[in-house]
């Protein structure tokens, strides 16, 4: 059998070593440090906006913080992106609030303001107005944020950004992640750039970047015993895992350019067979990192399933998946309101994440030629 063909592996550049060596050296290996605040202001410079950026242990806990700061307590309410990974929508329970669910467009798979306006006011009716809204930047695609931005303005609800999938990527110009109240970024083994595991929180104001970083160290106040008036969280990012980070921030914009590439390879794979429809922009407003190549299969057109494709690449060793399930069909979420129709359904029912890592071969990627066009021709 041959190696593995990952979805998304990490892929390092060379220097992380380095600035981990100037850590130990200095013994600088504490949630502090050298590599935290370079990590951060490399972040800073790369987002261009006029931004304050907390780096974390993890996307999630950035979301649970951003969370916190929008005041979101036990029985509030939070609008949510149905098609998402779990960890958008899980600070909502660790809050004790409650999920709203929306559903996603066809041009971006993100977010639909349509459903969006409909279930704020729909909520309104129920005498429950909602506390934030968490749209997601799917596989990396920007969502329609002007349209969102309009409809959150409208009735002055605080937008999170979950742009874990999505640096490197812009709606008109501007970084993902910096258009809402907040802005959260992941360093996840599988992301565009990792920091092993962690993530950042994207502020606008030195105060919320500040009370993020009180909250992450455990919210010690300031005294020379330890004395507590909030409740704290072990969230901050460690100054190894930071040094990781500005390895990584060195190579980001060439590993943008890898993956955009690999979307490029699915497009002109695929435009030989009917019913396949790779994921691209709507328009030139929207440039993706392609994080993650997709595609969705007509079966009556296509003569194959998504799952048929999916196990298909498996026997050969090469990974693919479905696309995320939509929170609001999650066990563990059932119940919890949800607006839309079932464009997120049937973007799970039809859709498949394709191997996009910037580390792959000419070689890997003629095996996933291959494997594709044998699974197409059966």
């Amino acid at each position: 059998m041959s190696d593995k063909i990952w979805l998304s592996s990490p892929h390092m550049g060379g220097r992380e070593l380095t600035y981990i060596h100037e850590a130990f050296d200095a013994n600088w290996v504490a949630p502090l440090g050298p590599n935290v605040n370079g990590f951060e202001e490399d972040l800073e410079k790369f987002l261009n906006a006029d931004v304050q950026v907390a780096a974390l242990s993890a996307g999630t806990a950035a979301l649970h913080l951003a969370l916190i700061e929008c005041e979101v307590g036990y029985g509030d309410e939070v609008i949510c992106q149905t098609m998402t990974f779990s960890a958008s929508a899980n600070p909502i329970a660790y809050q004790g609030a409650i999920p709203v669910f929306v559903d996603s467009e066809k041009d971006t798979w993100n977010m639909c303001p349509v459903a969006l306006k409909d279930a704020i006011v729909d909520r309104i009716a129920n005498g429950k107005k909602p506390k934030a809204i968490i749209v997601v930047h799917l596989y990396g695609m920007p969502a329609k944020m002007d349209e969102i931005l309009a409809v959150a303005q409208e009735f002055d609800i605080p937008i999170i950004e979950d742009a874990a999938e999505a640096l490197g990527s812009t709606y008109k110009g501007k970084s993902c992640g910096t258009f809402g109240k907040f802005g959260v970024l992941s360093f996840n083994g599988n992301k565009i750039i990792t920091t092993s595991g962690g993530g950042a929180l994207v502020c606008h104001s030195k105060e919320d970047k500040d009370k993020a970083v009180f909250l992450s160290t455990q919210a010690r106040d300031d005294a020379p015993h330890y004395q507590h008036s909030h409740i704290g969280y072990n969230y901050r990012m460690s100054n190894i895992c930071a040094g990781v980070g500005r390895g990584q921030m060195e190579v980001l914009a060439s590993r943008v350019e890898a993956r955009r590439a690999m979307t490029n390879f699915y497009v002109d794979l695929f435009a030989q067979h009917k019913g396949v429809t790779v994921f691209v922009a709507p328009t030139a407003d929207f440039y993706s990192n392609h994080w993650l190549a997709a595609i969705t299969i007509e079966p009556t057109e296509a003569g194959i399933t998504r799952e048929e494709l999916r196990l298909a690449l498996l026997e050969v060793n090469i990974e693919s998946r479905p696309l995320w399930k939509p929170m609001h069909l999650q066990p563990v979420f059932e119940g919890t309101p949800y607006y839309g129709t079932k464009v997120a359904e049937e973007l799970f029912d039809k859709g498949l994440c394709l191997p996009s890592g910037s580390n792959l071969t000419d070689e890997e990627r003629e095996r996933i030629k291959v494997a594709i066009q044998q699974a197409f021709s059966k």
